[in-house]
């Protein structure tokens, strides 16, 4: 018998997410009887202590007893408990400064920590995550960005809406003009925006058709790295060659800013591929892009115009193309940016039910069928107070000394 518990979100602002819901939890016990589960009492959580009772899952304000204890934020210093078992983001494994004390607690706790952003198969493809959460939510705030910017309609927030549904059947209600939206990447950000402009009814067009037509209603295209990206060299060798040999590419976005009026950034971004569009790319008088849901978010990086991330509170700001700088959002001259970086937490319950999902479909098998497939072991970040070795990268930032 393995006992988890499930974790109190304690990061500020409140993160209303968890790895399990009450139904996701009750799915779990039945396929696995020797899985066991106390979850620790939270006001923050988008399921209450009762919904968890009512399902017969006993609620605590300890969980010292337990073996693995499940959460999605970072655990705080304070809060952790040495020689246990943690899932959750640490947002470590690039060496982000401001997380490096977090993970020498961990260390110096004996904890073996699981970092779920590492939670891989034999390909290194991710097993879980919120991506495609993100992606509906993103998706829904660039037409609500949309809305703001030209006082066509107003939007609620998402995160004043129960769910996805209710998401969809308040966009079914307004009414587009004629524009072209453009969506990079194809994997789970990719197919959450996707969701919602096929649930609004925007006609999917090709790539060609997009490029060279017009069109008298709101249309869309969805495009992949080798859409967007071409060899310096002018070869055509394949999308494997792209992710071995980004340095060799160049963007190819502009011939999609020169047709487009918004653009949803659902894309992966590797390490060494080129930018989407520059700076420079931005000042062009070609550059048509007005509205940028950069659900991807990084900053100063791929898409120019995202400066800076935004919030949930505040999710929208304008770049000058020109100046380079953040300005007004309905400044004429503006790029719309909305670059909210924890856009899934406006969507605490379908979230946390789609994440609890493929957590037993893909991590809770390996606590009883002696890790089969590798996925704890791949996930394994520390143990014995040390790194293991696929993270012993990591040691020079530990130490402070990068």
């Amino acid at each position: 018998m393995t006992k988890f518990g499930i974790l109190k979100e304690r990061k500020n602002p409140p993160d209303r997410r968890v790895v399990f819901s009450p139904k996701g939890l009750n799915d779990t016990v039945s396929q696995f009887p020797e899985a066991s589960f106390v979850v620790e009492s939270s006001d923050v959580r988008v399921f209450n202590d009762d919904a968890y009772t009512e399902k017969g899952f006993e609620v605590v304000e300890d969980l010292s007893d337990c073996e693995v204890l499940l959460g999605v934020k970072e655990v705080p210093v304070a809060a952790l408990i040495p020689d246990k078992k943690y899932f959750f983001f640490s947002h470590t494994i690039k060496k982000q400064p401001y997380n490096r004390e977090l993970l020498k607690a961990i260390l110096d706790k004996n904890i073996e920590l699981y970092d779920h952003e590492v939670i891989i198969n034999q390909k290194g493809f991710r097993l879980i995550g919120f991506g495609k959460y993100a992606g509906i939510v993103g998706t829904y705030n660039g037409f609500r960005a949309f809305g703001l910017a030209y006082d066509s309609f107003e939007l609620p927030k998402a995160e004043n809406l129960s769910d996805q549904k209710a998401l969809e059947t308040t966009l079914s209600e307004i009414t587009l003009p004629a524009i072209k939206i453009v969506l990079t990447g194809t994997g789970k950000v990719g197919s959450g925006a996707k969701e919602i402009l096929d649930a609004m009814g925007i006609k999917k067009v090709t790539v060609e058709e997009y490029l060279t037509k017009k069109y008298d209603e709101p249309v869309y295209t969805q495009i992949d790295v080798l859409d967007y990206n071409k060899r310096k060299d002018g070869q055509q060798l394949g999308k494997n060659d792209f992710y071995l040999n980004a340095k060799e590419y160049e963007s190819d976005f502009m011939k999609f800013a020169k047709v487009s009026d918004m653009y949803i950034a659902g894309h992966f971004f590797g390490e060494g591929a080129p930018f989407i569009f520059t700076r420079e790319d931005a000042k062009s008088e070609q550059f048509n892009i007005k509205i940028i849901a950069d659900v991807s978010c990084d900053i100063d990086g791929p898409v120019a115009s995202t400066i800076r991330s935004s919030t949930i509170a505040d999710p929208i700001y304008g770049y000058h193309p020109g100046r380079e700088e953040e300005v007004d959002y309905r400044e004429p001259e503006a790029i719309v940016a909305m670059a909210v970086d924890n856009l899934p937490c406006e969507l605490p319950k379908d979230a946390s039910e789609g994440f609890g999902a493929m957590f037993l479909e893909h991590v809770i098998p390996a606590f009883f069928n002696d890790d089969a497939d590798g996925v704890l072991e791949r996930a394994r970040m520390t143990k014995n107070g040390k790194l293991t070795a696929r993270y012993a990268y990591l040691q020079a930032y530990v130490d402070g000394k990068e």
